[in-house]
């Protein structure tokens, strides 16, 4: 039997039992005047056969409450009755929770599916505050009898609440409750009604026993914020609402919208408006890529039926284009722009003296002193270097500093085959230089699935890029006027003569020289400012984000936590929004593009999750033949059986811009149908998508459906 079909077994009992239960007047038999006119009945009747009355209140106590039946609280003050304070205590205790629990798994097993379908994003956000303070809110929950008790048990059950602890907090939450209905039952001929078992200020009583955990746990946080903060002195007044540490993506959004917000905001950058994205990352690298692909598409001209094409070009003028790009882009992120916006903006070295105060040496050797409620570090990163013996002395070029090249390196060698490496790679290969690629890992791009890195392998061939996969950098030595990489592998080593050295082995943390040492403010396990789901530092009113705090150094994150960053920061004090990591994209602009996001399929194997893959070749893409750019794939991973995106990867033309379709689809809960029925323009790379969810359908098309309808037609044909 299928899951669907299990389910709606289910749901067809239940809805048999609780009929049965209406039909044949449950709710006048669990009525407050029916249980106390028998309840000399029943106390003759439990005299006479105490085990099976025990047992018969058990299975119906529990068979009400996980049927989420009216009736529990009487049946309680009818177990107080009949059986005394303690056992009917006890009775009820493990029977309420029992039922309850029977109740809490049916609505998981039976809405929890189909919620978390409609409703991914928000169900994700409980998840976490559940999986957080779960215990607590439901232990509060429980001591307060006015809420029904049955909505709570059916709410619960479509969180990632674990069922052991929703049974053990249940029933530790509902005791005193249960002690107090209980007890009203041992007074039953008193009672006039059940109305009268809760007074107000009985029930005011359980409302702050059930409120007391979380007052315990804000006081003791409270008292980890004093610790906190001990030997410093927290000013009096503050000059801004808030000080931004850094001009680049996570820097600049931060100011931003606080300026919005109408709040006070000074931004400090010590060097350049707009940080690496701007002048040494995103901006010119892709100028430089892209005429390095124009200059490749010239060279296959004729696959394009076009002869006696040349080119030539000036590498110079290559290196001045990028620099006039970045200079075209760069009033975006100026330091004009964002005063009109209401931001100050200062250029100078910050330094943090206190948890409340930065200190700002401007250029002409004036020190400011600026305090804030809040501080945003936003620093950025810079390339890492490895220790390697010998590669100062032959002298390197990173990501930061290729751009000041005005001269085409005849050999080059670049150290790294990750998205930085092999971007830049092909792009100087394009242009004719000898480019010996080095990665100590056994393929290109070890984050994307083998088939990528074996894709971009083939091409990079192709262009006569020296690919030496599995080899460690050893040292570097200047030999005869010469420089040379000695590199060790399975086999031996190997030794590599080259011109220009490209190191692109990835990018560390700037953690160093603005305050963070003597304030005591710890660094993570990859050098990166340490914070909590918050973005908060050690100190609750400094924040970190972007480069500096991780765990991804990608601009569009950057300016994705700074958000939080800046919305925490200046109405933390109200509401704190926990950062949302769950939905991150990322593409490598190589030739062919490489994006993805979510799972990929290497890590659903790694991890244990279970899904499906579904795959489509560009090269069936009517707009990819005939833009002779049939390289490539779409390859998206769903739950088994249904179309919920866990992760897509594409691998092709306009990879980075079609990966948005499924990151769209990912962050507000689409499936592959809808991705089907909506209209994609032909002939269009976008079209792609909507043949890998066409895919997928056919590969859950209902097949008896289909064999219905092929004999319906038949018997049409007469």
């Amino acid at each position: 039997m299928s899951r669907s079909s299990l389910r709606l077994a289910v749901a067809a009992v239940i809805l048999l039992l609780a009929g049965l239960f209406f039909i044949f007047g449950g709710p006048e038999y669990l009525s407050f005047e029916a249980i106390k006119s028998r309840q000399e009945q029943f106390s003759r009747f439990y005299a006479e056969h105490p085990g099976q009355t025990v047992l018969a209140y058990f299975v119906l106590y529990v068979a009400v409450t996980g049927l989420s039946l009216p009736g529990a609280a009487l049946l309680t003050i009818a177990g107080g009755a009949v059986f005394g304070l303690l056992t009917a205590t006890l009775l009820v205790s493990f029977a309420s929770s029992i039922g309850a629990t029977l109740a809490f798994l049916s609505s998981r097993f039976l809405f929890r599916d189909w919620v978390r379908r409609r409703f991914a994003a928000e169900l994700r956000r409980l998840d976490e505050g559940i999986e957080r303070d779960g215990p607590f809110y439901l232990f509060t929950l429980r001591l307060i009898p006015a809420l029904p008790f049955f909505l709570i048990n059916l709410a619960m059950g479509l969180t990632a609440m674990r069922p052991w602890t929703f049974f053990w907090v249940s029933q530790l939450g509902m005791l005193a409750a249960t002690v107090v209905f209980v007890n009203a039952g041992t007074q039953l001929a008193a009672l006039a009604s059940a109305g009268g078992i809760l007074s107000a200020p009985l029930a005011a009583a359980l409302v702050l026993l059930g409120v007391f955990p979380l007052a315990a746990r804000k006081f003791v946080d409270a008292l980890k914020l004093r610790r906190a903060y001990r030997g410093w002195r927290r000013p009096r007044r503050f000059d801004r609402n808030l000080v931004v540490i850094g001009g680049g993506s996570a820097g600049l959004v931060s100011a931003y919208i606080a300026a919005a917000l109408k709040a006070r905001v000074t931004l400090i950058e010590k060097h350049r408006m707009g940080g690496d994205c701007l002048n040494t990352g995103c901006v010119p690298s892709k100028a430089f890529i892209k005429s390095a692909r124009v200059l490749a598409q010239f060279r296959r001209a004729e696959s394009y039926g076009l002869t006696g094409v040349g080119m030539q070009f000036d590498f110079a003028q290559v290196m001045a284009r990028v620099q006039r790009v970045v200079a075209s882009v760069a009033p975006h992120d100026s330091a004009e722009r964002y005063t009109r916006l209401g931001v100050e903006c200062l250029s100078g070295e910050a330094r943090l003296v206190s948890p409340w105060e930065v200190e700002c040496r401007l250029a002409t050797g004036e020190i400011r002193r600026l305090s804030a409620r809040a501080i945003v570090i936003a620093a950025g990163a810079q390339p890492l270097v490895p220790p390697i013996p010998g590669i100062d002395e032959v002298g390197y070029l990173t990501s930061d500093t290729v751009w000041q090249l005005r001269e085409l390196p005849k050999r080059l060698l670049v150290l790294g085959g990750g998205p930085i490496g092999a971007e830049l790679a092909q792009a100087f290969a394009r242009f004719g230089a000898h480019v010996t690629l080095v990665e100590m890992a056994p393929r290109l791009m070890m984050r994307e699935d083998p088939e990528v890195s074996e894709m971009l392998r083939k091409v990079f061939a192709e262009e006569g890029i020296t690919l030496l996969l599995g080899h460690r950098a050893r040292s570097f030595a200047r030999i005869g006027g010469e420089k040379r990489l000695t590199a060790e592998y399975a086999g031996g080593e190997v030794a590599v003569a080259f011109d220009a050295l490209l190191c692109a082995v990835g990018r560390v943390p700037n953690t160093q020289g603005y305050g963070l040492e003597e304030l005591g403010i710890p660094l993570g396990a990859a050098r990166s400012v340490a914070i909590n789901d918050y973005l908060q530092t050690r100190y609750p009113n400094i924040y970190a984000c972007g480069d500096v705090a991780g765990p991804y150094q990608f601009t569009h994150t950057a300016a994705h936590q700074a958000w939080y960053a800046s919305v925490n920061a200046l109405f933390g004090g109200l509401r704190r929004v926990r950062a949302d990591y769950s939905v991150i994209p990322w593409a490598t602009f190589t030739d062919p593009e490489v994006a993805r996001v979510g799972l990929s399929e290497s890590e659903a194997a790694e991890r244990g999750i279970a899904c499906e893959v579904t795959r489509y070749d560009l090269g069936e893409l009517d707009r990819a033949i005939t833009d002779e750019a049939t390289e490539g794939f779409v390859k998206v991973l769903t739950e088994p059986g249904k179309d919920r995106i866990l992760g897509a990867t594409i691998a092709g033309e306009r990879a980075a811009d079609l990966i948005t379709e499924f990151v769209i689809a990912m962050r507000h809960g689409i499936g592959l149908k809808k991705i089907l029925g909506a209209i994609h323009v032909y002939p269009s790379f976008a079209e792609a998508n909507k043949h890998v969810a066409g895919g997928w359908r056919r590969a859950h098309a209902p097949q008896r459906a289909l064999r219905f309808l092929e004999r319906y037609h038949a018997w049409r044909l007469g």
